[in-house]
């Protein structure tokens, strides 16, 4: 039995009550919002996150909503939208795994950060390996919902101080995944305050470049031992985002900022002869041949979208379209839907990954439509609701089916982006 906070966090109309595998349903906004009410089952007004996910994972959970907001008009869908943004920059810092690591020394003890227990490592099988600090995952005391933001947007308005550094724990893929995320409540909001707070971690992980792989890039993190896809593609796209954004004057920054790190992605080799984009660069400063996942494929479309946007360059779409197709191309089976390597069964982090492409796939197909984007989007979209969902709506890790229980917050998430893109694709 989840806490009641949960329930009160988060009131609904009845227009978003889940009817039982609702399998009759076939409009897309409608799957959607059925998603939107079974993901908020995990949200925990007291800490700002979702119940189960990981701390990035929640900044990707938020960023969903926030992309069905911006296409769904429905008032309980922006009231919804509105009071999680809200809710969630009052209360997730005291989260944040690993607050200021950034000003100490970045010497570690057998991998495990001094003084934290949070840190974050690739294991054999090339998949990412989140540690948390002791008892990082636990909800706490019960919190009376009603003496918190989420009751009153007005509140957090006044109670935010949204400072950057509240949201930066040493390692910048995480950093960047928030400032997305911010971006995001933004643009449903037009609030300025999340805005500046996506700036302004922005401004903070510029100070993570150059790594020492032709004098560009960032690393993967505060420890500066690698140099991942996933770090660069997150600074790609989030100065891309900002750019199209901020005042007219602050523009130049963000457009400088992204154009140098795509120009330095595209000489590092990780684009393999493929046209798939492997984990990141080995001690040599090559393409390390490590996985190919699928977050890695969908990052950069969104980034190179934005860019496009803020400053045309004719290369930029191409250069999508080509990592998307050799990215659907390997990635799907016989029926079109999507699998990563480590597929049906993956942790925490991997199970976020094809929501993530799902979501550059769309940001893609909406300014550069292609009859291959939309196969692929829709027949992940109709396999997930058709062979991925319980009684409850809730949404598992096996796109193609069968249903593998238990959900969480994270799969559901990720799944729920597939739908979402299904909308405008």
């Amino acid at each position: 039995m989840y806490p009641s906070s949960l329930f009160q966090a988060l009131l609904l109309s009845s227009a978003l009550v889940p009817n039982t595998f609702a399998q009759n349903i076939t409009d897309p906004t409608k799957r959607a919002e059925l998603s939107l009410t079974a993901l908020q089952i995990w949200y925990n007004a007291g800490t700002g996150l979702w119940n189960g996910a990981g701390w990035w994972n929640s900044a990707n959970a938020m960023t969903v909503v926030s992309n069905l907001a911006k296409i769904d008009s429905s008032k309980t869908v922006q009231d919804l939208a509105s009071r999680i943004f809200s809710n969630t920059i009052v209360q997730a810092p005291a989260k944040n795994p690993q607050p200021g690591v950034e000003g100490t020394s970045a010497k570690r003890d057998d991998s495990i950060i001094i003084g934290s227990g949070y840190n974050k490592s690739i294991g054999a099988d090339d998949q990412y390996i989140t540690t948390f600090p002791l008892e990082w995952g636990m909800n706490g005391e019960y919190v009376d919902v009603k003496s918190l933001p989420i009751y009153n947007p007005k509140q957090a308005a006044v109670a935010a101080s949204a400072n950057p550094s509240d949201w930066l724990d040493g390692f910048y893929d995480d950093d960047l995944w928030w400032a997305l995320g911010w971006i995001g409540a933004y643009d449903v909001t037009k609030d300025t305050k999340y805005l500046n707070l996506a700036s302004g971690i922005f401004k903070a992980v510029t100070k993570a470049w150059p790594t020492n792989c032709g004098n560009g890039g960032i690393w993967w993190s505060w420890q500066k031992n690698y140099a991942n896809a996933i770090a660069n593609e997150l600074f790609l796209s989030t100065a891309a985002h900002l750019a199209n954004r901020v005042n007219a004057s602050d523009k130049a920054y963000y457009v400088d900022w992204a154009q140098k790190e795509i120009n330095w992605f595209l000489s590092t080799g990780m684009i393999n002869e493929r046209g798939t984009i492997n984990d990141g660069l080995n001690s040599n400063c090559k393409n390390n041949n490590m996985t190919a996942w699928s977050y890695n494929q969908g990052v950069i479309l969104s980034g190179l979208v934005e860019l496009n946007k803020a400053a045309p360059n004719s290369t930029y779409l191409t250069i999508a379209s080509k990592i998307a197709k050799a990215a659907i191309t390997e990635l799907s089976d016989s029926n079109n839907v999507l699998h990563d390597k480590c597929g049906p069964l993956c942790g925490g982090d991997a199970s976020q990954f094809k929501g993530i492409f799902s979501r550059g796939l769309q940001a893609l197909q909406e300014v550069a439509p292609d009859d291959v984007f939309n196969k692929s989007i829709q027949a992940n979209a109709n396999s997930i609701w058709n062979n991925n969902r319980d009684e409850g709506n809730m949404l598992s890790i096996n796109w193609a089916g069968p249903f593998i229980a238990p959900p969480n917050a994270t799969t559901h998430s990720s799944a729920m982006d597939a739908l979402v893109a299904a909308i405008t694709a």
